[in-house]
C-alpha cells in the first residue's frame, strides 16, 4: 500500500491528504460498480430468489390468466337478417339500416346526417358518411335507389354560361360614383376624424398624433411627425403628402422666467432633469434676458436647444 501511496504522488503531484481521499473515492466506486452483482447472488442463494426458469413459468401463468378473463372481441358488423332490395336510404329506420347489417350506432349516424345536412342525393353521398367501410357500402351500392351523380343543382359551375342580363337603362339610371380626392389639411387644426381619412391611420395613431400634438404644443415642422410611436414610414409619407404646416404659424411658447419645473416637465422634449436644472439656474442667477441664455444649462445641449427653441419665450 505503501509502493502505491508513494508511486500516485510522484505521477500525480498529489499531497498526501489527496492521496487518501483518491484511495477512499476509487474504494467506494469499485463497491458500487460491484454491489448490483454482489445483491443479486446473494438474494439467490440465500433468499431463495426466483431463477429464470421460475420467471418465465410465473410470466406465462400470469399472461393465461389474463386471456381467460378478457372477453371475446364482439363482431363490428353483423350478419343481415333480411335479403338485401332496392331502397331509399332517406326513408329507412334504425331498425331498417340494422336489418342490412349495420350496427346500431353507425344507423343513428346516418339518420342525424340526414337531420343535419339533408336527405341523400346521390349514391355516393352514403359512402361519405365516417365509419362506414367501403366493404359494406359495395355491398349495397346496387340496391340504393339514388342518382348515380350528384344532380347537376350541386355541380360547381353549373350556372356559369349563363350571364346576367345586361339593363339597356342601366348608365343613364345611376350616375357614375365620382372618385374621392383628399385634399391636403392642416395638421395642426385637423381632428381624429380627419387624420382617419388617411391610409394606415386608425382610431389610436389618429388619437396618438392629437395627443402628442397636443404635448408639443403644435407641430412647427413636418418632420416632427416622425416622432410620434407607432407611424410606419409609409404612414408618415402620406401625412406629409396630405397634411401641412401653415405658414407662419406659432407653437404654444413656455415662459422660461414664469414656468415651474412640473410645467417645464411637461414637454416631452423635457425630461425632469433638465426642468429641474433650468428653475435652479433661474433662481441662482436671476431672470433670463433672453431665450438664448437656457444654453447656459449644463444639461441643455445644443441639439436639444435647437428644438425647443420654438417653443420657448421669456
Amino acid at each position: 500500500m505503501k509502493k502505491l501511496r508513494h508511486w500516485i504522488r510522484r505521477n500525480f503531484g498529489f499531497s498526501q491528504r489527496e492521496v487518501n481521499a483518491f484511495l477512499v473515492l476509487l474504494t467506494l466506486l469499485v463497491l458500487l460498480t460491484a454491489a448490483p452483482f454482489l445483491f443479486s447472488w446473494v438474494y439467490t442463494s440465500e433468499s431463495g430468489g426466483f431463477t429464470s426458469a421460475q420467471d418465465r413459468q410465473l410470466l406465462d401463468s400470469l399472461v393465461a390468466q389474463l386471456e381467460a378473463k378478457q372477453p371475446e372481441p364482439k363482431a363490428k358488423y353483423g350478419v343481415a337478417t333480411v335479403a338485401l332490395r332496392p331502397f331509399n336510404p332517406n326513408q329507412l329506420t334504425v331498425e331498417e339500416w340494422q336489418a342490412f347489417g349495420l350496427p346500431r350506432y353507425l344507423a343513428q349516424r346516418i339518420l342525424n346526417y340526414r337531420s343535419k345536412v339533408g336527405d341523400l342525393t346521390y349514391k355516393a353521398e352514403l359512402g361519405k358518411i365516417y365509419g362506414l367501410p367501403d366493404s359494406v357500402f359495395q355491398r349495397l351500392y346496387p340496391y340504393i335507389q339514388l342518382p348515380e351523380e350528384r344532380p347537376n343543382k350541386y355541380k360547381p359551375g353549373a350556372y356559369a354560361g349563363r350571364q346576367p342580363t345586361a339593363n339597356p337603362n342601366w348608365s343613364s339610371s345611376r350616375p357614375a360614383r365620382e372618385k374621392f380626392i383628399l385634399a391636403p389639411f392642416n395638421v395642426n387644426t385637423a381632428d381624429t376624424t380627419q387624420l382617419k381619412q388617411i391610409r394606415g391611420i386608425g382610431s389610436k395613431l389618429s388619437s396618438r398624433i392629437v395627443k402628442y400634438r397636443s404635448g408639443l404644443g403644435g407641430f412647427y415642422s413636418m418632420a416632427q411627425l416622425q416622432e410620434v410611436y407607432g407611424l410606419q414610414p409609409e404612414v408618415v409619407d402620406s401625412l406629409q403628402k396630405y397634411t401641412f404646416v401653415a405658414k407662419g404659424y406659432a407653437p404654444n411658447q413656455l415662459h422660461l422666467n414664469t414656468a415651474t419645473a412640473d410645467e417645464l416637465k411637461a414637454h416631452p422634449y423635457i425630461s425632469s432633469n433638465v426642468a429641474r436644472a433650468i428653475v435652479a439656474y433661474r433662481e441662482q442667477h436671476g431672470t433670463y434676458g433672453q431665450v438664448e441664455d437656457v444654453r447656459q444649462v449644463k444639461l441643455v445641449t445644443a441639439e436639444l436647444y435647437e428644438k425647443l427653441q420654438p417653443y420657448l419665450a421669456l
